[in-house]
């Protein structure tokens, strides 16, 4: 039997493979991505997969591994550097750094996937990126068939991009090094919502169990903690970015984030909202989609499969949102998650 990606995506969605490669050593990784049109699967979090599926070879990466290079959890003038295998899971990490007492990674909590997708992307939530606590960055070069290690300045992080995202397939990471502080409190809150549930102003730190308590209660209110009972968890994350526009642009009411260049970052979900798409849009039977997909019922960023969708179903609402948006407020929606064969 092929093996079906919808089985190994948090949406749930997409075809069957080819060939499938499980590799769980780091010799079966580096030589399975030596075939340039492979594509590497971490945990499936952030991939839109046609339900054609995949027609050559799909390699999971299943290395496993933490690090730390002491074990010495006590006050450390350097902190502790912590070179984690690819293939962990990234909450998995954030829950041994908390239990150790590392602070930095507190509020990347519940995020879905593998610790080696996460620079591609350079994922963040409630105002931390994994760009703050990253050291080096070791990949395999699928050009120069060898092994580079990228140091943080050299990774070109921004938002939810860098040069690994730049230059896609060239780079499969087989490890990441973080560099984590020892101590009780978080790194600073940044986030207004998270700041207010902790009790603290923004900038604020608060005991690191506690910002992690914080934000898994947040994203599981957001249907954005894993939960296979729960369709509003069938998702791909934020299916949009926050769009960058100049602020002539900026919709009256929209508000928004000023940056360096100028130009201001908005709320997709704000968009998404004032363009008339609520929670749970979609879900009604008499849809083009039958309610097989939807908006998720508690945040309009997310797009849900609700048991029995299909990827075309999927991206058919994405384009009805990202259409919609753009008619309202001139705004082109991008994408966060990658689209493999499902082109919006």
């Amino acid at each position: 039997m092929p093996e079906l990606l919808a089985d190994h995506t948090t949406l749930h969605l997409g075809g069957p493979a080819g060939t499938w490669v499980e590799a769980t050593t780091l010799e079966e990784l580096t030589e399975a991505a030596n075939d340039r049109d492979a594509l590497i699967l971490g945990g499936g979090s952030n991939l839109v997969v046609a339900d054609e599926g995949v027609p050559g070879t799909v390699v999971h990466v299943a290395t496993r591994g933490i690090a730390p290079d002491t074990e010495d959890t006590g006050p450390m003038c350097g902190g502790v550097l912590v070179t984690v295998a690819a293939g962990e899971s990234l909450d998995d990490l954030v829950a041994y750094a908390v239990e150790h007492g590392w602070t930095g990674l507190e509020a990347l909590s519940g995020i879905p996937g593998s610790v080696g997708a996460t620079p591609i992307q350079n994922v963040g939530a409630y105002g931390a990126e994994v760009s703050q606590t990253i050291a080096q960055v070791r990949v395999w070069d699928r050009v120069l068939r060898g092994f580079r290690t990228f140091a943080m300045a050299d990774c070109q992080f921004g938002y939810r991009h860098s040069r690994f995202k730049a230059d896609p397939g060239r780079h499969v990471i087989v490890e990441v090094v973080f560099q984590l502080e020892p101590g009780t409190l978080s790194a600073p809150i940044r986030y207004a919502e998270l700041a207010g549930t902790l009790g603290v102003e923004p900038g604020g730190r608060a005991p690191i169990a506690e910002v992690r308590e914080a934000v898994l209660a947040l994203r599981g209110a957001k249907g954005m903690v894993i939960d296979r009972a729960d369709h509003d968890t069938w998702s791909a994350g934020s299916f949009f970015t926050n769009p960058f526009v100049d602020p002539a642009d900026v919709p009256p009411g929209a508000g928004g984030h000023p940056q360096p260049d100028g130009r201001v970052k908005i709320n997709a979900a704000w968009l998404i909202e004032h363009a008339g798409y609520e929670r749970g849009y979609g879900a009604a039977p008499t849809t083009p989609w039958g309610g097989r997909v939807s908006l998720s019922t508690k945040h309009v960023l997310a797009l849900t499969n609700r048991g029995s969708g299909t990827t075309r179903e999927l991206i058919a609402l994405a384009r009805e949102i990202r259409d919609g948006v753009e008619r309202e407020f001139g705004i082109e929606l991008v994408p966060e998650p990658v689209l493999l064969g499902a082109d919006l």
